[in-house]
C-alpha cells in the first residue's frame, strides 16, 4: 500500500479526502498516518468520518481503523461503480467537503452516479453551497464534465440539517487552458439569509457592491429570505462570480454570529475585484481544487494570484497517484500552474 503522512503540508482534512479519492479512482490501497496531527483536536473528527465511508462506498473499500479521532487508517479500494447513495454527515459537518472527495470519484464511475447528502450546506472554513454550484462546477464543466447540484435544503452551524442533490453522468475530462483574457460577461452573485432579517443580505450586497469599485456596473447580486421550508435555523452566505469566455471566478464568506454583514460583503467585494484587475484566471479556492480534475484531464494550464499551502499539498499528493507533474512559474504578479502528463515531461 502507498503510505502518506497525513501531516504533510497543510496536513488537514483535504489531504485525507484527496488521498482516499485518488485512492478509490487509481486502485491503489493507501495507508494514511498522523491524520490531522497538527490540529487542535488531530485525528478524525464525524465529518471527516463520512468523507471517507461515502468514497468507500462507491468503491466497496475495505477501511481499517475509521474511528472518532483514529490518526491512522488503512483505505483498500475495490472496483468502482455508480448508483445511487445517501449520506449523513451528521450535525453541521460540511456537505460541500464530504463532496470534495467525491466528486473526482464520481466522475470516474462507469456508470451514472447520484447522491444525496444531509449535513451542513454553508458552513465556515468550506466552500459555500452556491460557490460550488456556481464556481466549481462550472470549471469542470468546461473539461467536459456532466453535473448537476440541487439544493434541497440549507443547513448551518451548529445543527445542520441541510440536504444536497448531487447528479453525476460519466465523461472523459479534457485538458484545458484557463484564461483571464476573453469576452467578459455581467458579475453575477446572490446574498442570502435563511430565518433572518432581510436586511442582513441587503447589507452584505452593498457591502460587496461598494468594494467591488470600477466592477459594480457590471454586478448584479440578488437576494433571497429563506423560511423553515427552505432552510433548516438560522444562517446565510454571500457569493459573487465573474464569467468570461474561457473561465469564472468566484468569492463567498458564510455567515458568522459576531461578524457585521458588513464585513462578509467587503471581504467578498474586495476579493474578486482583485483577482479581475490582477487578470487571475482561477480565485485561490478553485486553484487548489482544479488541480485533481486538471491531473485527471492529463494535462492543463491556469493562473492565479497565489498558490496556497492547500494547492501546493494537493500537488505533492496527486503526483504519487497520477502520471503528471507540476510546475509553477510566476510574473507580473501572477502564479502560472502547468499540470504536465509525464511522458512529455524533459
Amino acid at each position: 500500500m502507498l503510505e502518506i503522512d497525513g501531516s504533510y503540508g497543510e496536513g488537514g482534512g483535504q489531504l485525507l479526502r484527496l488521498a482516499v479519492a485518488l485512492s478509490a479512482i487509481t486502485g491503489i490501497g493507501v495507508c494514511i498516518a498522523h491524520i490531522r496531527a497538527r490540529r487542535d483536536k488531530p485525528g478524525l473528527a464525524p465529518q471527516h468520518l463520512a468523507g471517507v465511508q461515502a468514497v468507500g462506498q462507491l468503491c466497496n473499500a475495505k477501511i481499517a481503523g475509521l474511528n472518532l479521532r483514529s490518526q491512522e487508517i488503512a483505505f483498500e479500494p475495490a472496483a468502482l461503480r455508480g448508483g445511487e447513495y445517501r449520506f449523513d454527515v451528521g450535525t453541521a459537518g460540511s456537505i460541500t467537503l464530504v463532496l470534495q472527495a467525491l466528486l473526482p470519484v464520481m466522475l470516474t464511475a462507469p456508470t451514472p452516479c447520484k447522491v444525496h447528502i444531509t449535513g451542513g450546506t454553508d458552513i465556515r472554513r468550506a466552500p459555500a453551497a452556491d460557490y460550488l454550484c456556481e464556481v466549481l462546477i462550472r470549471l469542470i464543466g468546461r473539461l467536459g464534465a456532466r453535473v448537476t447540484m440541487r439544493v434541497l435544503r440549507r443547513g448551518y452551524y451548529p445543527r445542520g440539517g441541510g440536504e444536497l442533490e448531487v447528479t453525476v453522468r460519466p465523461a472523459t475530462l479534457a485538458s484545458a487552458v484557463f484564461d483571464a483574457c476573453g469576452h467578459s460577461q455581467a458579475i453575477r452573485g446572490v446574498a442570502h439569509v435563511a430565518n433572518l432579517p432581510e436586511h442582513i443580505a441587503l447589507r452584505m450586497k452593498q457591502s460587496a457592491l461598494d468594494r467591488l469599485g470600477v466592477y459594480a456596473t457590471q454586478a448584479i447580486i440578488g437576494t433571497q429570505v429563506l423560511g423553515h421550508e427552505a432552510a433548516f435555523g438560522p444562517g446565510g452566505a454571500i457569493v459573487c462570480w465573474a464569467e468570461s469566455e474561457h473561465t469564472v471566478l468566484g468569492a463567498a464568506r458564510v455567515a458568522e454570529r459576531g461578524v457585521p454583514a458588513e464585513v462578509l460583503g467587503e471581504a467578498v467585494g474586495e476579493e474578486l475585484a482583485a483577482d479581475l484587475a490582477a487578470g487571475a484566471a482561477l480565485d485561490v479556492h478553485a486553484a487548489d481544487q482544479m488541480l485533481v480534475y486538471l491531473a485527471l484531464a492529463g494535462g492543463g494550464l491556469f493562473s492565479t494570484r497565489s498558490v496556497s499551502l492547500h494547492a501546493r499539498t494537493a500537488m505533492w499528493l496527486i503526483e504519487q497517484f497520477l502520471p503528471v507533474a507540476f510546475d509553477i512559474s510566476e510574473l507580473a504578479g501572477l502564479a502560472y500552474i502547468t499540470v504536465i502528463p509525464c511522458e512529455k515531461r524533459s
